[in-house]
C-alpha cells in the first residue's frame, strides 16, 4: 500500500501520522490504568494460588489420601484404608469416636509409605457437649511401623515405633506448668520409649503449642511436614487460611515403609473426634550422595536430650511449710510425753519387784 493511500485511510479515520506516534509513545491515562489493574489482578491470582493445594496437585499421592466420599473405606477390598474400633463413615467425616465414654476408634492405611520427603495435611473437627476441661481425651496422627493396634495412647498402642502428633484436649496432670489445653505435641518412638499419659506425654515431647480447636467456628487444619530430616508441624485454626508454626525439630531420622493412621479415645469424659480429610503430598528435595546412601532402620532424634523436659515438682508454700513444721513439733512433743510416761511406769514396776 502506497503512502498516499495510507494517508487517505488515516484521514478518513480521523487519524494523523502524528496522532499515531503519540498514541504509541505516550499511551493514554485510561490505557495505563487498565494495564495496571490487569497486572494487579494477575499478581493477586498468583499469590492466591500459591497458598492453595492446587499448586501441589501434581505431587498429591491419592493412594495415601483419605477424602470424601470415603468410598469403600473399611469394607471394600479395593480401599486403601481400614477402620478399627468405633470408627465409622458418615457423609461428612470419618468419626473416630462419638461423644460417649470409653470409646476407641482409628483408621489406618493399608499401604506402607516409602516417600522420604512428604507433607500431610489433615482437616479434623473436635466437638461435644461437655464444658471446658470436662471433655476428652483427644486424637493422634500416626506414621508407625505398627498398625491396627488398640492401646492407651489415644486409642493406639504404647511403645510404638515411629512418629506421632497428638491433639490432647484434656490435662491429666494436676499442675500444668503454664500449658494451655487443647495442646498439640509431637513424639518419635523407637519401640521402647513409653508415652506417659498421666503427665500428658511431657517427658517425651519434642515440642508443642496450644491450639483452641475444640468447638471451633472455623475449619481446623493440621500440617505435618517431614523434609531433609526435619519435622515441622503447623496449624490453620483461625479461619484466616494461614499456616502458623507449632514446632520444628531438625535431626529426625525416620525409616520408610511405615503406615499412616489416625486414632482417638475417650475415657470418663468424651467428645466427637471427626477426621474430615488426610492429603499426602510428595515433596521434591535435593539430597547429597551421603544422604541418599543413609540407611535408617529405627526412628531417632539427634540430641534428643535437649528436648527432654525436666518437670520439677512444685515446692511447699509458706503456709504449708509452717503447718508441716508445727505439726512435726507437736508430734515430737507427744511422742516425748508418751515416752516419759512409759519410762515412769517401767521404773515403778522395777521398784515393786525389789520389794
Amino acid at each position: 500500500m502506497g503512502r498516499s493511500k495510507m494517508a487517505a485511510i488515516m484521514n478518513r479515520s480521523g487519524w494523523s501520522s502524528s496522532s499515531v506516534v503519540r498514541q504509541f509513545l505516550f499511551p493514554s491515562i485510561n490505557y495505563i490504568k487498565k494495564q495496571l489493574i490487569l497486572a494487579v489482578l494477575v499478581l493477586l491470582t498468583h499469590l492466591c494460588l500459591g497458598n492453595n493445594d492446587y499448586e501441589l496437585d501434581e505431587f498429591l499421592k491419592r493412594e495415601f489420601s483419605l477424602t470424601k466420599p470415603y468410598q469403600g473405606v473399611g469394607s471394600s477390598s479395593f480401599s486403601h484404608w481400614d477402620l478399627m474400633g468405633t470408627a465409622m463413615i458418615t457423609p461428612e467425616c470419618v468419626r473416630l469416636t462419638p461423644d460417649m465414654q470409653s470409646r476407641q476408634g482409628a483408621v489406618w492405611s493399608r499401604l506402607p509409605c516409602y516417600l522420604r520427603d512428604w507433607e500431610l495435611r489433615v482437616q479434623f473437627k473436635i466437638h461435644g457437649q461437655g464444658k471446658k476441661n470436662l471433655n476428652g481425651d483427644g486424637m493422634a496422627i500416626w506414621l508407625t511401623k505398627e498398625r491396627m493396634q488398640h492401646g492407651p495412647v489415644f486409642g493406639n498402642m504404647n511403645h510404638f515405633t515411629g512418629l506421632a502428633v497428638f491433639v490432647d484436649t484434656y490435662p491429666n496432670e494436676d499442675k500444668q506448668h503454664e500449658r494451655v489445653f487443647p495442646y498439640i505435641s509431637a513424639m518419635v518412638g523407637n519401640g521402647s520409649l513409653a508415652y506417659d499419659h498421666d503427665r500428658d506425654g511431657r517427658p517425651t515431647e519434642l515440642g508443642g503449642c496450644n491450639a483452641l480447636v475444640r468447638n471451633s467456628n472455623h475449619d481446623t487444619f493440621l500440617l505435618i511436614r517431614y523434609m531433609h530430616n526435619t519435622l515441622t508441624v503447623m496449624t490453620d485454626i483461625d479461619g484466616k487460611q494461614e499456616w502458623k508454626e507449632c514446632l520444628e525439630v531438625p535431626g529426625v531420622r525416620m525409616p520408610t515403609g511405615y503406615y499412616f493412621g489416625a486414632s482417638s479415645a475417650t475415657g470418663d469424659l468424651s467428645d466427637n473426634h471427626d477426621l474430615i480429610s488426610m492429603k499426602l503430598y510428595q515433596l521434591s528435595a535435593e539430597r547429597s550422595p551421603d544422604e541418599e546412601e543413609e540407611a535408617i532402620s529405627l526412628p531417632s532424634v539427634d540430641n534428643r536430650a535437649q528436648y527432654t523436659v525436666d518437670v520439677e515438682e512444685p515446692g511447699m508454700s509458706g503456709v504449708t511449710l509452717f503447718f508441716t513444721i508445727l505439726f512435726s513439733i507437736i508430734g515430737l512433743f507427744v511422742l516425748g510425753v508418751v515416752g516419759v510416761v512409759l519410762y515412769g511406769r517401767w521404773q515403778d514396776n522395777r521398784r515393786k519387784r525389789f520389794y
